[in-house]
């Protein structure tokens, strides 16, 4: 007998893709409705998303008040507002394997997009924003990146993204440098000794990703700084492609199979040449550290590389914890509003961010759990950016209470898509960056 809740640790089960009934979509159907009826008789998740709210108004204004009374045909309009931030699985939902009615509602909507995107595809536009790794090397080629910064900075500009891509003409959208990450540190040799300390083998191989190579070099430039600062042998990875964490969302699986093949060898033999690995966004880390792995369970390559990738505050604190970590900081940073990332806070490594930053002498850090609403292309499409914005809002009324001298979260999306809608008030700055003007380095 299934009792009700459950107080054990959560835990995955591998993403069974590769078999018949993954695909099956009658037995999709089932599962949907299975998962829903107990998703409303429990109601925990309505402020995480709007996948929930919109769950629940369906069952709400249906005839029987359960269920039932949904149309099958209306279970899209659930999936296509869950972007895969896990929070409900891992902060919320009680009824979470080990429990017996195994729910994993993020994984269930994962499915259902791949379902979706077998049977139908999506639209060019959305293949296009989700290849990430293509539009970042066209984007910052010399002279391109200047005219592309500009088309996206000029209103007529904006209305052809909205019209072509449909981007929101409000929507932040990133810039593009043509002097990226990887070209910047491409000279980087992890010269020195590696110095090993609890799981962290003393090296480090930064995986630049595609966001922050081409829009926020200064980031990785600030990661490498502050890791050879604390005399960390540093080197970027040799070559990559994207984590495939924007195909995982549209369902795109063999995409992200594809993205696998050309990422993993590249990492895995790093790691077996006795690297760790780092990346300065968590989506990234997490799709390394769970995602890939659920996907490919048996793959030894895959595995290895997920022990040894690391969001860079929690291996910083592997370092502290061992007396590795350089405290000699130079500059205060008073108070801090810090955004915790939904794709770090459910990585279940505990706030590492907060506890390296609290360490700099005259700083206070004010904690917001509460998510961006932003997701990478789910707060700058047309459809969705008004949802993202009141998703967000929340954030930003916490931002403007802490009266914060910085405000930073790891996700530089995220970030930037609050002080959007703070009317730009506070510059978003990576807690990364603001660990190397404490260092003052």
């Amino acid at each position: 007998m299934a009792r009700e809740g459950n107080l054990e640790a959560p835990t995955r089960h591998p993403l069974a893709w590769t078999g018949a009934d993954f695909w099956d979509a009658t037995r999709l159907e089932a599962e949907l409705e299975r998962v829903f009826d107990i998703c409303h008789g429990c109601r925990r998740c309505v402020s995480l998303c709007n996948a929930f709210p919109t769950l629940f108004d369906l069952i709400d204004s249906s005839s029987t008040l359960e269920i039932d009374g949904v149309a099958k045909s209306d279970y899209a309009k659930v999936i296509e507002h869950c972007y895969l931030c896990d929070l409900c699985y891992q902060t919320k939902c009680p009824y979470v394997p080990p429990h017996a009615w195994n729910v994993d509602f993020p994984h269930l909507m994962l499915r259902a997009k791949a379902v979706h995107f077998k049977q139908h595809g999506v639209p060019l536009k959305a293949r296009i924003l989700s290849s990430t790794t293509t539009v970042g090397r066209l984007a910052s080629i010399p002279v391109v990146a200047e005219v592309v910064n500009a088309v996206n900075a000029s209103g007529v500009g904006r209305k052809l993204l909205d019209k072509t891509m449909g981007v929101h003409p409000e929507a932040v959208v990133p810039e593009y440098h043509s002097r990226t990450a990887r070209k910047r540190l491409r000279h980087v040799k992890a010269e020195g000794t590696a110095a090993p300390a609890g799981r962290t083998q003393g090296m480090v191989a930064i995986f630049a990703t595609c966001y922050c190579d081409v829009s926020l070099p200064q980031v990785v430039e600030d990661l490498h700084a502050v890791l050879t600062h604390n005399d960390i042998p540093t080197r970027m990875v040799m070559q990559e492609v994207c984590c495939g964490m924007p195909k995982l969302e549209l369902g795109d699986l063999d995409n992200v199979r594809a993205y696998k093949e050309k990422n993993i060898p590249v990492l895995a033999a790093l790691a077996r040449e006795g690297f760790d690995l780092l990346a300065p966004i968590p989506s990234c880390v997490l799709m390394f550290k769970q995602e890939l792995p659920l996907m490919f369970p048996s793959d030894a390559d895959v595995l290895l590389v997920k022990q040894r990738f690391f969001d860079p505050f929690e291996y910083l604190m592997q370092r502290q914890q061992a007396g590795l970590l350089k405290t000699d900081f130079k500059n205060t940073l008073g108070t801090i509003a810090w955004q915790v990332a939904c794709h770090q806070r459910v990585q279940n490594i505990g706030p590492k961010t907060r506890e390296v930053l609290a360490l700099i002498p005259g700083t206070t850090i004010t904690t917001i759990e509460r998510c961006s609403g932003h997701d990478g292309t789910y707060g700058v499409k047309r459809t969705t950016y008004p949802i993202a914005r009141k998703i967000a809002r929340p954030v930003e009324n916490r931002v403007k209470q802490a009266d914060a001298a910085h405000f930073t979260s790891d996700c530089p999306m995220a970030g930037a898509h609050i002080a959007h809608g703070l009317d730009d008030a506070f510059h978003a700055e990576h807690p990364v960056s603001l660990l190397r003007l404490a260092y003052g380095i």
